[in-house]
């Protein structure tokens, strides 16, 4: 009978009849995890960490927790690398973009005219960024890595239909290739976070910014816009990094409840209804009161094809210094778009 085991044999058989968590779990320290990210509330990111949260306190048997920490309440947008690397958050959502020259390999991602959609988009770069993160992000864990449906420009002042329009116009950049691409079309950029971007146009410190749809009308850039170019331009990067030393404090089954959601799967999770998200919001401006979004003729998208043409040139110039060949490096990207059915 199970009343004469000895006392540690007897709690390891009665939690295997029931079902209890393992001993290992049941003892492990606890953690609370602060997950950090700068957008609203109501973006679709908060609830994409609260799933991930839910997912790692479920499967570690409660004993990681976690907070999410939403619209820049532990640090600005800018800073959510530095934030994770020194333990201010232990999970952050991070553009690496936002800081330009700092992750020139994960930078291949921004170019314009490479990805047609987030969610085969966000697997692919997932998939490829993986070989090269250890290196590029060693200050922190590097869990995963996905973008936002493609984005175009949206302007208050004027429509933008050739690269030409962009010369003598003030413009909030989505991340540092797009930065590149205005100098270079005689336009000039003014910085700024997304939660920062309504304020900059109603104050018309910019004319124009490249934007993904749906969060034009999230972050109220609708109210200070009214034309919107039709095209998948762009999109931008995007990663969750985690805290090393948190990491390294848990214990062999914890870490791999982490490892488990770090994962192209978990890439896909927090993309998918995102990518959902932006993309609704082209028809949402299409019939809102004010707006005009209008396509471009075919000979106008080549021109914006062969003025975006240089900036993979750049882009190569940096992974080179960064010691990583460029061509076998954007080869590696394209054979995975074209894999997962996301390639422009």
């Amino acid at each position: 009978m199970l009343s004469r085991l000895p006392a540690g044999l007897y709690a390891a058989a009665l939690a295997a009849l029931i079902g209890a968590p393992t001993p290992t779990l049941a003892q492990d320290k606890t953690f609370e995890l602060k997950l950090s990210h700068w957008v609203p509330p109501s973006h679709p990111l908060q609830k994409a960490l609260e799933e991930w949260g839910a997912s790692v306190e479920k499967d570690s048997g409660g004993t990681i927790k976690y907070k999410v920490y939403p619209a820049q309440q532990l640090g600005k947008a800018f800073d959510h690398y530095d934030m994770a690397r020194d333990g201010i958050a232990d999970l952050t959502y991070i553009n690496p973009g936002y800081q330009p020259g700092r992750f020139p390999i994960i930078a291949a991602g921004e170019l314009p005219f490479l990805m047609s959609n987030a969610k085969g988009g966000s697997i692919a770069l997932d998939a490829w960024y993986r070989k090269y993160a250890a290196k590029e992000m060693k200050d922190v864990k590097f869990c995963l890595a996905f973008v936002h449906d493609p984005g175009s420009i949206h302007s208050s002042s004027k429509k933008v239909a050739v690269p030409a329009d962009i010369k003598g116009m003030k413009i909030r950049p989505a991340q540092a290739t797009i930065a590149e691409l205005v100098t270079l079309l005689g336009g000039t950029n003014v910085q700024g976070s997304a939660p920062e971007v309504r304020d900059m146009l109603e104050k018309h410190v910019a004319d124009a910014v490249f934007f993904p749809w749906g969060s034009v009308l999230l972050f109220g850039i609708d109210k200070v816009t009214k034309y919107h170019m039709d095209v998948p331009l762009y999109v931008t990067t995007f990663a969750f990094v985690f805290n090393i030393a948190k990491y390294e404090q848990m214990s062999a089954s914890q870490k791999k409840v982490i490892d488990n959601h770090c994962t192209g799967e978990w890439a896909a999770k927090v993309a998918g209804p995102w990518a959902d998200f932006e993309h609704n919001g082209i028809d949402k401006l299409k019939a809102a009161a004010g707006h005009e979004v209008y396509d471009i003729t075919p000979a106008q998208l080549a021109e914006w094809k062969q003025a975006t043409a240089p900036l993979e040139a750049k882009w190569a110039e940096g992974v080179k210094k960064a010691g990583v060949d460029p061509d076998l490096t954007m080869k590696a990207l394209k054979a995975e778009l074209i894999k997962n059915k996301s390639a422009y």
